[in-house]
């Protein structure tokens, strides 16, 4: 599985934390990293592009599913975090907020004023990743390769599950815009094979020849285990 958070959204550049407001979109500099997407991931064979219903998540992969014909499926559960009276406000006022602190140093216990909890966030967003993998694996195979496009802190939660790393430390996981970050998930554990990936090289997230066994096929530069 592929995360992709998002290419830059006119919140990022403004910053304020746009949350789930509707009809944020990408500023100049997200729809040219959107664009590059295509060649970026050219030599992967995606069988599946699942996104968070907000809009700068769907923008950001319209392009790559129309150039490969496949569909954009969107998922609840990959949905931005709901920061509720938050929402819309910007960065450098919250971070005067006592509650900034417990966000930054004890996500396990933060709750937005209003909204979800990081803790409520995480669960959701694992449960929603396992279920989309189990559904690529079981109609295309154990090896098939697909990508959700995502936000930071959702992204941060899932990379925290799969690393077996208590919430309270997922503020230390950094994930720019437009980057990728992929997890094998296997039936014993998963396996974290990048983070925060913002460069081109993607040939090692092509599924081995068919010649190898499932069980020896090279992911992401690590064997299967």
């Amino acid at each position: 599985m592929i995360l992709l958070r998002h290419a830059r959204s006119a919140a990022n550049g403004a910053g304020t934390l746009a949350g789930r407001t509707p009809g944020v979109g990408l500023d100049e500099t997200g729809r040219t990293q959107a664009s590059g997407l295509v060649d970026r991931l050219h030599p992967v064979p995606l069988r599946a592009v699942v996104a968070s219903p907000l809009q700068r998540c769907v923008d950001t992969v319209a392009d790559l599913a129309g150039r490969r014909a496949l569909p954009v499926d969107t998922d609840e559960g990959l949905s931005e975090v709901d920061y509720g009276d938050w929402t819309g406000r910007s960065l450098k006022e919250l971070s005067e907020q006592p509650q900034w602190r417990v966000v930054q140093q004890h996500p396990s216990a933060a709750v937005f004023p209003g909204g979800e909890g990081l803790a409520q966030m995480q669960a959701r967003a694992v449960a929603a990743v396992r279920a989309q993998d189990a559904r690529v694996t079981e109609q295309h195979g154990a090896q098939a390769v697909w990508l959700a496009c995502t936000h930071g802190d959702v992204i941060k939660g899932v990379l925290a599950d799969a690393l077996g790393l208590h919430l309270d430390g997922f503020q230390r996981i950094v994930v720019e815009p437009c980057s990728f970050s992929v997890i094998r998930y296997t039936e014993t554990r998963p396996f974290v094979l990048r983070t925060n990936d913002t460069g081109t090289d993607l040939s090692g997230l092509v599924p081995a020849e068919s010649e190898e066994s499932a069980d020896e096929a090279v992911v992401g530069g690590a064997r299967g285990r």
